[in-house]
């Protein structure tokens, strides 16, 4: 072999050499490329699944309590740069919940309004069957234990009332205008502990007609609540405050007051915050506010619970607007009428009936006109313990007071026709 074969065979080797270098420093080069772009890969792939199980774990439950108006903090993201991307998740997750929330509550809503229709009905069936059988009985006991259950009634068709109202139903009654004092009566005669409740004398001062059912049924929830939340030895006061742009219904108890948080969930419920989702009055159920909320949002009257009581209760006021107010003439004062016997017929309110028992006189509203008592007997009529005059009085006597009275608010009852869903005036 001559010396250049050589020579060429030598540059063909270095040649290759020369390649297989370079291909070599090249893998090498690729082969730390991809482990640096497989270790970052980890990272990322770490920190998404780090960020994921921080979301389903943590943020999406913190976001489902907080649309429940729970206070509870949704906590950011554990890495900055998955904001973005998990924000859109979140946007998402809201929505349905949302959606899904919206739906039950009118599902729910359609439902009970079903149900409460059904037991009005059942309520109003239940009154004519009362009122015809106190037409048809005069004894005594009889009519008696059919005014306590007539009594009864009113406080059932009360409840099932407030709560279809709270599921958008209109209050379902028009009646003509009513004097403050007919007003302040009709919601005592609807609560329970209608004895405790003490009521001004009569007023020329009158609820419009379109807004004398709903007020009625604010102020027999405030009552109820003022007479529930106080001793049963206590009395419950009505004043009227006369304002220069309409008048306010002072209601005061001398109950145990309200903290401030209830408070602060009071004046939301009556401001209309909240009234509308039925899921969150508690369990069991507080209607009462969130009734009044949904009533005074509609008809355009205003009430508050942010008051103490003189008598360290709470001070409720509903304040009418003028537009709410008309004017009645005066009734004549219930002592013009002559009494039938020495020993007047004691009432189930706390303000007793005309003394004639036959055929009392009628207030405009319908009402019987009723007599102020002294205000010896009506701090005695709250208070008076077992066995003590009062409460031992012949049944024939409050039997006799009870169907004056009767007779008065079913005239009441019956004065106005009834209003069908979605009340034009309202």
């Amino acid at each position: 072999m001559d010396q250049q074969t050589l020579a060429v065979a030598f540059w063909f080797a270095l040649a290759a050499v020369l390649v297989a270098v370079i291909l070599l420093v090249r893998q090498r080069r690729i082969t730390a490329d991809l482990r640096e772009q497989a270790a970052g890969a980890q990272t990322i792939t770490h920190s998404w699944a780090t960020e994921e199980a921080h979301l389903v774990n943590s943020r999406i439950p913190a976001l489902a309590e907080s649309l429940s108006n729970r206070p509870v903090e949704v906590p950011g993201p554990v890495n900055p740069q998955f904001a973005a991307a998990h924000g859109r998740v979140l946007d998402l997750f809201t929505e349905s919940v949302q959606q899904a929330t919206v739906r039950g509550e009118q599902s729910a809503k359609a439902t009970l309004k079903s149900m409460m229709r059904a037991v009005q009905s059942l309520a109003n069936e239940q009154q004519v069957a009362i009122s015809a059988m106190q037409d048809r009985h005069d004894d005594a006991d009889v009519l008696q234990g059919l005014m306590r259950i007539d009594h009864m009634n009113s406080q059932l068709g009360r409840r099932a009332q407030a709560t279809a109202v709270l599921c958008g139903s209109w209050p379902g009654q028009q009646r003509s205008a009513s004097s403050l004092t007919d007003v302040a009566r009709g919601a005592t005669s609807r609560i329970r502990d209608y004895l405790r409740v003490n009521i001004p004398i009569e007023a020329d001062i009158a609820v419009v007609s379109r807004a004398v059912e709903p007020v009625v049924l604010a102020v027999a929830e405030l009552l109820d609540n003022g007479a529930r939340h106080s001793q049963p030895n206590t009395a419950v006061e009505v004043n009227f405050q006369q304002a220069h742009n309409g008048i306010a219904i002072m209601i005061d108890d001398a109950g145990v007051g309200m903290t401030a948080e209830e408070l602060g969930r009071a004046a939301r419920l009556l401001a209309g915050d909240g009234a509308s989702d039925i899921n969150r009055l508690g369990d069991p159920p507080q209607v009462g506010f969130a009734v009044i909320g949904v009533l005074a949002a509609r008809y355009g009257f205003r009430v508050s619970v942010d008051t103490r009581s003189p008598y360290g209760g709470v001070r409720a006021v509903v304040f009418l607007p003028t537009e709410l107010l008309t004017r009645v003439d005066k009734p004549v004062p219930a002592a013009a009428v002559p009494a039938p016997s020495p020993a007047p017929a004691p009432a189930p309110a706390p303000h007793p009936a005309a003394p004639d028992a036959a055929e009392p006189k009628r207030t405009p509203g319908g009402l019987p006109k009723r007599k102020r008592r002294e205000p010896a007997a009506d701090q005695a009529a709250p208070s008076a313990p077992p066995g003590s005059p009062a409460a031992t009085r012949p049944s024939e006597q409050i039997a006799a007071g009870l169907g004056a009275w009767q007779r008065g608010t079913r005239s009441g009852r019956t004065a106005s026709p009834t209003v069908p869903e979605g009340n034009p005036h309202a």
